[in-house]
């Protein structure tokens, strides 16, 4: 019987496909398999998968000198980090921005599952089996731009980065104690003082968070202020060191 399920379970699946082809992640085209982009998408999409800062995750060249873990950038050589360390799967740019701004505007929640998995394969670094079990968490959003909506991409993207390692997901570990203006446009000190004590711990979770490592995962890193509000309140909050993942880094242009 359970031989004769799995049978029918494969036929099923494989008319689905013939009905419904698998579809290019960014543009729709056809591809030969689930969660893949087309040549055209994968042309444009940037990986970071070279030497990156280890801080923030900003592309660095390469001189073949040092250990990845060892390259800071510039930015973070002169601004204060609250979190440890940071990794991001692609450039905000082409690909990257095409299904970062689709996730986030595009009312696209079927992207999670696959862009959160290559959000885990980024952090995979972060994760040390060594330490008490960590807990991911996403940036939340304030409840009137979840009602709007409703969904966070950044839960989307955590789901998938605790399930791929074997975490604790508190999906509401953070809260939004009051709303704040799109960071879009702003300079970098107007995006700090924007987020300014915006974000803090949801009471219900605090005890539970005394000394544990915490893995913030956020859809798109620029100038760091929204992470380093989050990260700032799980330290006031008794948390263990912070590491931040994220679908995209947006990099100055040169």
């Amino acid at each position: 019987m359970g031989l004769q399920l799995r049978s029918l379970r494969g036929a099923m699946k494989a008319g689905l496909r013939v009905i419904y082809p698998p579809q290019c992640l960014c543009c729709g085209e056809s591809v030969t398999s689930d969660d893949a982009l087309c040549p055209r998408c994968w042309a444009e999409a940037q990986f970071i998968d070279g030497p990156a800062c280890a801080r923030c995750a900003a592309p660095l060249p390469s001189d073949g000198a040092g250990r990845a873990e060892e390259l800071t950038c510039d930015d973070c050589l002169t601004m204060a980090r609250p979190w440890g360390a940071g990794r991001a799967a692609l450039v905000y740019a082409g690909t990257g921005r095409k299904l970062a701004l689709t996730l986030k505007h595009g009312d696209r929640p079927d992207l999670g599952p696959a862009l959160g998995r290559w959000v885990a394969r980024a952090a995979a670094a972060l994760v040390t089996p060594g330490m008490p079990r960590m807990i991911v968490a996403p940036v939340p959003l304030h409840t009137r731009r979840l009602l709007r909506r409703k969904y966070n991409q950044a839960g989307l993207l955590s789901a998938q980065v605790a399930r791929a390692h074997g975490l604790v997901h508190v999906p509401e570990l953070l809260t939004r104690l009051r709303p704040t203006p799109a960071q879009d446009h702003r300079s970098v000190a107007d995006r700090f003082a924007n987020m300014a004590g915006a974000l803090g711990v949801a009471p219900r979770h605090a005890a539970a968070l005394a000394g544990r490592p915490v893995l913030l995962v956020d859809d798109v890193m620029a100038s760091g202020a929204t992470l380093a509000a989050a990260s700032e309140a799980l330290l006031a909050a008794g948390s263990g060191p912070v590491s931040v993942a994220v679908l995209c880094r947006a990099v100055k242009e040169v």
